[in-house]
């Protein structure tokens, strides 16, 4: 495949050496196009014994059943996308476009079944780049956000399930998003990459700007419509190594004016502008057959789960929020690679926040086997547990068995 994969499409190659590396390419005219996607689909059934209210939590019922079960679409989407590329007076040029139907919903709401699935597409990419390979490349489009970018990318679950299955067919499941880093999502950019400097390079980026919004009520957002009259800020660097010992390390950031319309007196004021930020760092590692990830990030006024997501109260004041994971995969003999990983996102209260049913901490662990049965299919089955505690000291539960094939081309 070439340079310019999907990025969802290679972050699955990082994580599992067994999934295709090339696409389906032809010439036509001055153009190479390649065609490259995958369909997924597991089988999940979830318990969850408790009910209780934890706003921004992520496990308990589902439409009031111990037992959820369903056929969904895993973390990675269904993909179906095309790249064109081209070289003219020394500029690289390609452009991308891609689709995302769900693979595991119904075609209609109407079908007598309260937990009847969707029939949702997506179109995550559409953007351009150009540049040599003696001075970076420019990005110009909507395609993955930066900040958190690299986290998901590595993260074993995008091979599979991993958090938010059982909610009734919706296009992806969540993966570690919201239990060990804030989603990077799909977003409008203006972004230049560096050049590769013997493994160094980095990433920065002019953002289309997020909105606020709070589960427990309260307007706070840049506006109404969900526009801002500033851009938004993203960056990474990364530094990779080959060898016996091979590996990356990188660092990111997230940084945008958020102005309160609709914080009470006590906060930070109508009108008033806050510095939404946050600041990430990751590792990873493969020696022999062993891989290794471990990932932390920090904000203050971002929230969790998705950007801005909860960031501010009610009275317009931020919250700090953390979080990260840990992961260890192992390849046996066979090709399965097995894998745990442990992840958890926490969200801070502030004094207006005491005794609401606010989410404090959204916890992980996951438990994986994806088994090669080609080197374009995988079989995949997973055990995940989710934790939701709230600052009030309620909390739910939640176990996922998951059992499903992704296959690439």
């Amino acid at each position: 495949m070439n340079n310019k994969i999907k990025l969802a499409v290679a972050g699955a190659v990082l994580a599992s050496a067994s999934v295709a590396n090339a696409g389906i390419t032809w010439e036509a005219g001055e153009w190479t196009v390649d065609m490259n996607g995958n369909v997924n689909a597991f089988a999940n059934i979830t318990d969850a014994d408790d009910s209780n209210t934890v706003s921004g939590g992520l496990a308990g019922k589902s439409n009031n059943d111990d037992t959820t079960v369903g056929i969904e679409t895993g973390l990675l989407p269904s993909w179906l996308g095309f790249t064109a590329t081209t070289r003219q007076n020394d500029i690289d040029t390609s452009v991308t476009i891609s689709f995302q139907p769900n693979a595991g919903g119904t075609t209609s709401l109407t079908k007598g079944n309260a937990n009847s699935g969707t029939n949702e597409t997506e179109n995550r990419q559409a953007f351009l780049t150009f540049g040599d390979k003696s001075w970076g490349s420019v990005k110009v489009g909507k395609d993955l956000g930066i900040f958190g970018s690299t986290a998901i990318l590595n993260d074993m679950t995008l091979l599979g399930v991993g958090g938010g299955a059982g909610g009734g067919g919706a296009n992806t499941t969540l993966g570690g998003i919201g239990t060990g880093y804030l989603y990077a999502d799909w977003i409008g950019q203006i972004a230049y990459t560096t050049p590769n400097m013997n493994g160094f390079s980095a990433t920065l980026g002019l953002m289309q700007p997020w909105t606020a919004n709070n589960t427990l009520g309260g307007a706070v957002s840049d506006t109404s419509v969900g526009t801002s009259d500033e851009f938004g800020y993203q960056g990474q660097a990364s530094y990779s190594w080959t060898g016996d010992f091979a590996g990356k390390v990188w660092g990111g950031f997230f940084l945008q004016d958020v102005k309160n319309v609709g914080g009470t007196a006590g906060g930070d004021g109508l009108g008033s502008d806050h510095s939404s930020k946050a600041y990430e760092a990751g590792i990873s590692a493969t020696v022999m057959n062993i891989g290794l990830v471990a990932y932390a990030y920090s904000g203050d006024g971002v929230g969790t789960t998705i950007l801005l997501g909860d960031a501010f109260d009610t009275a317009g004041n931020a919250r700090d929020s953390d979080g990260g994971y840990v992961q260890a995969t192992y390849v046996i003999p066979t090709g399965t690679k097995l894998g745990v990983s442990y992840g958890i996102s926490n969200l801070d209260d502030n004094a207006v926040d005491a005794g609401t049913t606010l989410v404090e901490e959204n916890e992980r662990v996951t438990v994986g086997a994806y088994h090669p049965l080609t080197k374009h299919l995988n079989l995949v089955a997973e055990y995940n547990r989710m934790e939701a505690k709230s600052h009030a000291g309620l909390s739910n539960e939640s176990d996922t068995f998951s059992l499903g094939a992704i296959l690439f081309f």
